[in-house]
């Protein structure tokens, strides 16, 4: 009888469906639910009267308005905002290839932000200058984990008494080896942690040798703070980034956890106010581009601070008045930057936004765009002002890049007419 019984309980349990075995750790419920979620996307599809995803939306314009087609930048560029490791990770092919496409669009210097202290920094060099030291500046980053674990902020460098003063010198010993500058990456404030898991501060005072020997050496610090407005934002019907974030819903910085956007912003302005003898680039048009005014009050406050463009043509793009204006009024303290190495496609679009008037074009060769469903217009800047923005200003303000460009007519074929 006890058999039997046992029998007949081990039939009832394994013919129900949340007993069986699932594969990979997927649940039935789980796999269920994500069926019927792409169920219900491919039937909101716009098609028929039914309803349509935003996540599918792609409207092709039936605008007819003049478009320019620019195969090159009209005069040599410095782009001061590149990831050479990041992106390749030193695939020497992928860096033939990119100079190539550097000289076709007239691109003379690139800047690469990816020179971590230690030995990222040593192959880094290895990598970009052992054929192209005329084409490539190098930043180097501060490496705040050192060999401490990831997941264990009390076992990192940056917590060791001394780092700061060890990594001034590290940033001596670099910059004699031809560094041209430091890169702070948006972690530093939003990601790095104290012992007790609270968050790194920007503004902490344990980091001011670091900022102090910048401008001691003459290097300029490029930092990313922060990260778009939308970012900090409830990820609802009414963040216009909405279509972004549901698809990296990790990018959102919304809620408690978080400082506010406002207040990591006036933390790097505190900085830079504090060390007005080193040269400070706010990656991104400072990460403000949505409000032109305040970056502005920021440029007349702070005369140490510049600022670049890279991946924020999409939103100078849709307030080109407010945007020429802008560019023109600070064309000294304005470098020019794109994020890259980008497609080439992507790069004729930065050539169309500064060159030209056209209307309502894309400001990505992606489809959907990937930072706003909208298009951009073109802010045809005066020639005398794309000198300052594509290499004057990067010429005066970052070691090593006059020297480079000095070299400019051996270096850069001229490109075909177009």
């Amino acid at each position: 009888m006890n058999i039997r019984w046992s029998l007949i309980l081990f039939f009832l349990v394994w013919s129900s469906p949340s007993a069986w075995p699932q594969s990979g750790n997927e649940s039935t419920e789980g796999q269920t639910a994500r069926e019927s979620e792409n169920d219900e996307e491919a039937t909101l599809d716009g098609c028929d009267g039914r309803d349509l995803s935003v996540r599918t939306f792609d409207p092709v314009s039936q605008l007819k308005v003049e478009s320019t087609d620019l195969q090159h930048a009209q005069m040599p560029v410095v782009d001061v905002h590149t990831h050479f490791f990041y992106r390749t990770r030193h695939n020497r092919d992928a860096l033939d290839d990119f100079v190539e496409v550097m000289n076709r669009n007239n691109i003379a210097v690139c800047a690469s932000l990816d020179g971590k202290l230690g030995s990222q920094l040593d192959e880094h060099i290895e990598y970009l200058w052992d054929r192209y030291r005329d084409r490539f500046v190098i930043y180097t980053n501060v490496d705040w984990r050192g060999d401490g674990a990831n997941d264990e902020p009390a076992t990192w460098a940056c917590h060791r008494p001394g780092f700061a003063e060890r990594t001034a010198e590290a940033i001596r010993n670099a910059v004699k080896r031809g560094v041209s500058g430091l890169k702070i990456f948006k972690q530093f404030g939003l990601g790095y942690r104290n012992p007790d898991g609270s968050l790194i501060e920007i503004d902490d005072r344990r980091w001011d040798p670091i900022w102090a020997v910048c401008g001691e050496v003459g290097i300029p610090v490029i930092i990313h703070t922060a990260d778009p407005a939308a970012f900090f934002e409830p990820i609802d019907a009414r963040n216009e980034r909405w279509e972004e974030l549901s698809r990296h819903p990790d990018w959102s910085f919304y809620g408690d956890e978080y400082p506010s956007r406002l207040e990591l912003l006036n933390a790097r302005n505190r900085v830079i106010a504090r060390h007005p003898k080193t040269t400070f680039i706010g990656a991104h048009i400072a990460n403000n581009p949505e409000d032109l005014g305040t970056v502005s009050e920021w440029l007349d406050r702070y005369p140490n601070l510049v600022i670049e463009p890279a991946s924020r043509i999409s939103e100078l793009g849709r307030q080109p008045f407010t945007a020429r204006k802008f560019l023109i009024r600070y064309a000294d303290r304005i470098m020019f930057g794109t994020d890259g190495p980008q497609p080439e496609s992507r790069l004729r679009l930065y050539w169309r936004f500064f060159e030209t008037d056209d209307e309502y074009f894309p400001y990505s060769e992606k489809s959907p765009p990937p930072q706003g469903l909208w298009n951009i217009y073109g802010v045809d800047l005066p020639d005398d002002v794309l000198r300052k923005i594509y290499f004057e200003n990067a010429a005066r303000i970052i070691p090593g890049v006059r020297e480079r460009l000095s070299n400019l007519s051996k270096l850069v074929p001229k490109p075909p007419p177009t």
